[in-house]
């Protein structure tokens, strides 16, 4: 009898679950598991891998201050929560017509973007109530391709499928693909500082051709205390409140433009080797070490200035500088860095 009213019971619970999952079923003639392009649960998503058939590709991994570029790089947070955004909002329209099906399916596998998408997911989940054991998972694995004749959607093609969808996101007027981009470069982040005060060990800024200018500034403890050297003489008097307003000013220092590709590589070239400006180091409490190198920039041609002596030869609003270890050739604004630049004598108590 016992047992009678235990299988009653699993029945009854088998039969629910049934009817839950047959109510919530969504009808249509779309393949699941070859048209589910759209990641409802953002949130979720660990990494993102994107590359195309050539050399380029993109790692972006979610960390707990940010996301973070092949590893090596700060990702451009606003461009990432961008993807996040379009990923959550796609919608297939349609199977990419039978007649140009051939045509698209060449085209994405000589020209398409891979994707891969990886999210948080639970060994035991019931109900999507109770989640237990994290792991890592690979969710989506996709190819973008390029835009219809109408411009209204974007070729996808998921992994291992034979069918293309045509794949818009409701109200926007254009394709998909250039979000999807496999370029280190585009997601960069344009930080080059941004540190709190509670962060900083210490700082130096070295004047290369005024070095007596130059200066360490170190944190001696959270009350305060600082002591600040100029060429490697501690200085007994000067105005705390001046320090303490440089060491708040690294935050959110960013630069202009990346130049990499915009300048010729022999003119980078003659710039990173004529004499520099100024050479900023910051050091954390972590012992890691965010540098810059910066250098002059003309403000004409110099063509032109060398014609016309009495022209300023020199751009008084922004200069050049190397950041990311020497990786990136930038372009800053002097309204945005003055506030870092200052000499030594700022500092000094009249």
């Amino acid at each position: 009898m016992r047992n009678n009213k235990l299988a009653l019971v699993i029945v009854l619970v088998l039969a629910a679950l049934a009817l839950v999952l047959w109510s919530t079923k969504t009808y249509t003639t779309l393949s699941d598991a070859e048209s589910e392009f759209k990641i409802t649960d953002t949130a979720s998503v660990t990494k993102i891998f994107i590359a195309d058939k050539n050399v380029d590709e993109v790692l972006l991994e979610r960390q707990e201050i940010g996301w973070r570029l092949n590893k090596q790089f700060k990702a451009n947070t606003h461009l990432v929560d961008f993807l996040l955004g379009t990923m959550r909002r796609l919608k297939v329209k349609a199977p990419v017509p039978l007649s140009s099906h051939n045509n698209v399916v060449a085209r994405m596998a000589a020209h398409g973007v891979k994707i891969e998408i990886y999210q948080t997911a639970h060994r035991i989940d019931l109900f999507d109530k109770v989640k237990l054991l994290p792991y890592e998972k690979r969710t989506r694995v996709f190819f973008v391709g390029d835009a219809t004749q109408d411009n209204l959607g974007t070729h996808m093609l998921m992994e291992g499928a034979d069918q293309p969808y045509v794949v818009y996101i409701p109200g926007f007027r254009g394709f998909l693909s250039s979000r999807f981009t496999p370029k280190v470069d585009d997601w960069k982040s344009h930080v080059v500082f941004n540190h709190k005060l509670s962060d900083i060990k210490s700082v130096s800024v070295q004047f290369t051709e005024e070095p007596e200018s130059s200066y360490t500034v170190e944190v001696v403890d959270d009350m305060g205390n600082f002591d600040l050297s100029n060429q490697g003489k501690k200085l007994e008097s000067y105005d705390t409140l001046k320090v303490l307003n440089f060491l708040t000013s690294f935050r959110d220092l960013r630069y202009e433009t990346r130049m990499n590709t915009l300048l010729a590589p022999e003119k980078i070239d003659s710039i990173i080797n004529s004499p520099s400006l100024y050479e900023i180091s910051l050091v954390d409490h972590k012992q890691d070490t965010v540098s810059i190198i910066g250098f002059k920039k003309a403000a004409l041609p110099e063509e032109v200035a060398n014609a016309y002596e009495m022209l300023v030869p020199v751009d008084h609003d922004r200069f050049f500088a190397l950041i990311n270890d020497g990786a990136d050739f930038v372009l800053l604004q002097y309204y945005v860095f003055d506030k870092i630049l200052y000499p030594v004598s700022y500092f000094r108590k009249e």
